[in-house]
């Protein structure tokens, strides 16, 4: 009788803490979801025509969460794509909300083939980013068609957006000698780790990613230099060339493109599209200017995936590192100061194409993800009775409180219809490191978190106190080796990319680069340039 008692309660018990795993587990929304993007085109604009507007061509990349709006990014991939850069307020209802030219249609008219490359104005942009100034960084790479015939339309550049009045505010314009012909800018990290609050964010570093001539520019936004670094680890591996996801399998030699960043360890993390590989760098290197002839980037290697990817992340209270593999169509974590894999979701239908991946300040502990079917787009095949770009949210991911949950508690994700789904608009907070904003915006302090881990957290601030050089890649004491996960091998004993066995660099159709050999300038070490244009010359006439 006893023992029948004590199963029962056992089984109560399993049942409890089931329930309330799943009640931990990590659901994920769609916020939003198109099967092709369209616009709130002005009454005289030429909708009807391709060259203007054809859906099919329209890739979103890159996506920004805002206070009231959420940004997002459709580069010129294709010919027909109006605006590259638009957005969505944040309460919107409905399914599908047409996208809205940001700021508004004069800064789009690369779209009819009007635009003067010295006005204000886009191209193509990638990726955005929105700083603690509440100010809206849009990276153009100024490449037009860049999947057909790679029109160079105008010179990379970035603007630099004041949301509370949607003006530009600052335009920065790359000096000819970090740019080469083939450059395509495709994603931007804006450090402000070194900023002053009396500066307003015009001191912060910018870190961009050059995918087609790969190397990272990097941008002292204080003194107004740029300058440009290379590394083997940043071009296409061939081997990886072909990805394959679900049964579509498509090749693309891109370098490059995912880019994530460690504030607290000063970890600069990215990976190459063709590439099973994450690699590092520590922002101290990147800051410390143009190398000196022969001299290498002190780039290691992090660890393996299972597949190629482009989405990157990293939680601004953990450090956790959040990636997307292609052929597990899965969002996965790794916790590099705890050894601790995680998959965070898996979803064969949403989680097709992972271009951006974001953990933004101005939403708690919620982790967004962009997918859009890019292989369907790129392979031509397109289904326009499918969904074909998402705009996905996983809350309770990235805050450092939240309870422990076993993998097996995680269950499967959870489709929320969307078409009465909206997220609302939040208030800015005043902690951290949120820069003032203008009084009429009231304040809202977010609770203070907490570490889970005692003993972790004990550790990483002792590492950070003593002012140790940041990461030798096993900061744990001890690492348990027999945890494994399918999607990534890290801490598994490899050595460091090896800087002086250089891995073959393969362009777009299989020709070798040679790096130039001239001690006053090469491809690999670029020295540093003044800007061409002073940055106080950005108002629009």
């Amino acid at each position: 009788m006893y023992g029948k008692l004590a199963a029962h309660l056992v089984a109560l018990s399993s049942l409890f803490w089931l329930a309330h795993a799943v009640d931990y587990a990590p659901k994920m929304e769609t916020v939003k979801q198109w099967s092709f993007l369209s616009y709130n085109f002005p009454w005289d604009y030429p909708a009807n025509s391709k060259e203007f507007y054809n859906p099919e061509n329209i890739v979103a990349t890159g996506i920004e969460v805002g206070y009231d709006r959420i940004f997002i990014a459709t580069p010129r991939l294709f010919s027909g794509v109006p605006a590259t850069l638009s957005a969505i307020p944040r309460g919107t209802q409905g399914d599908s909300p047409p996208l809205q030219a940001y700021p508004d249609w004069t800064h789009h008219t690369a779209g009819t083939k009007e635009y003067n490359c010295s006005d204000i104005g886009l191209v193509s942009v990638y990726r955005i980013r929105i700083d603690s100034c509440n100010r809206l960084w849009a990276l153009d790479a100024g490449v037009s068609r860049s999947l057909e015939d790679f029109e160079v339309t105008c010179p990379p550049k970035i603007l630099v957006y004041d949301l509370h009045t949607d003006q530009v505010v600052r335009r920065i314009d790359f000096p000819p000698e970090v740019v080469r012909r083939e450059s395509l800018y495709t994603n931007i990290i804006v450090d402000e780790t070194g900023s002053r609050p009396e500066n307003n964010c015009d001191d912060v570093f910018v870190y961009i990613t050059d995918t087609v001539a790969p190397g990272i520019v990097v941008y002292d936004s204080g003194k107004d230099l740029t300058w440009r670094v290379s590394h083997p680890a940043m071009y296409p591996d061939p081997d990886f060339a072909e990805s394959t996801i679900l049964e579509h399998r498509f090749t693309l030699m891109d370098g490059v493109v995912g880019i994530a960043f460690d504030q607290e360890a000063g970890i600069i993390y990215f990976q190459p599209l063709a590439t099973d590989r994450l690699f590092s760098v520590t922002t101290a290197a990147l800051r410390a200017g143009p190398l000196p002839f022969g001299k290498d980037l002190p780039v290691k290697l992090v660890g393996r995936k299972s597949s190629q990817g482009i989405g990157l992340a990293v939680s601004p209270h953990t450090g956790t590192i959040f990636y997307s593999p292609f052929t597990e169509t899965a969002v996965a974590s790794w916790n590099p100061r705890t050894n601790e894999h995680q998959i965070v979701a898996q979803d064969q239908e949403r989680l097709q194409f992972a271009a951006d991946i974001r953990t933004p300040a101005r939403d708690g502990s919620a982790l967004y993800v962009l997918t859009s079917k890019f292989h369907r787009f790129f392979l031509k095949n397109i289904d326009a009775n499918e969904f074909n770009t998402r705009i996905l949210r996983i809350d309770g991911v990235v805050g450092p409180s939240l309870p422990t949950i076993a993998p097996s508690g995680f269950g499967p994700t959870v489709e929320t219809n969307s078409a009465f789904y909206s997220l609302p608009a939040v208030t800015p907070s005043a902690a951290n490191s949120f820069k003032p904003l203008p009084p009429t915006i009231p304040f809202t302090k977010y609770p203070t978190h907490k570490s889970p881990n005692p003993k972790t957290y004990a550790f990483i601030q002792n590492y950070y106190v003593n002012n140790k050089q940041p990461y030798v890649y096993e900061p744990v004491p001890v690492i348990d080796k027999t945890k494994t996960n399918p999607f990534f091998i890290l801490n598994s004993g490899e050595k460091p990319f090896p800087a002086t066995q250089q891995r073959p660099q393969y362009g777009l159709n299989g020709e070798i680069f040679f790096p130039k050999i001239n001690h006053h300038f090469n491809d690999f070490n670029g020295l540093r340039y003044a800007k061409s244009l002073r940055a106080n010359l950005t108002a629009t006439p």
